[in-house]
């Protein structure tokens, strides 16, 4: 099956991590497990972090709860 390789899609080669801590209230989705160089605040409450080659590496969602739905639940979808 072209895309998959394995049994798995090309697209999950790098894994995207998704954690919600709810004592501050923070979600953070990690798209790279490397070093965060500088972060931003692109809007109020969603920063930005970036690896020293200035790529988009994470996003960090503060107050959470007020502004996804369901924080603690994530939904993958393959497309393509």
């Amino acid at each position: 099956m072209e895309g998959w390789e394995h049994g798995v899609p090309k697209v999950l080669e790098r894994t995207v991590k998704v954690t919600c801590d709810p004592q501050v209230d923070v979600l953070r989705i990690a798209l790279r497990d490397v070093a965060v160089h500088e972060s931003d605040e692109s809007q109020p409450g969603v920063i930005l972090d970036f690896h020293d080659e200035g790529r988009v590496v994470g996003i960090e969602i503060l107050d959470a709860s007020l502004r996804v739905a369901q924080p603690r639940v994530v939904e993958l979808a393959v497309t393509g």
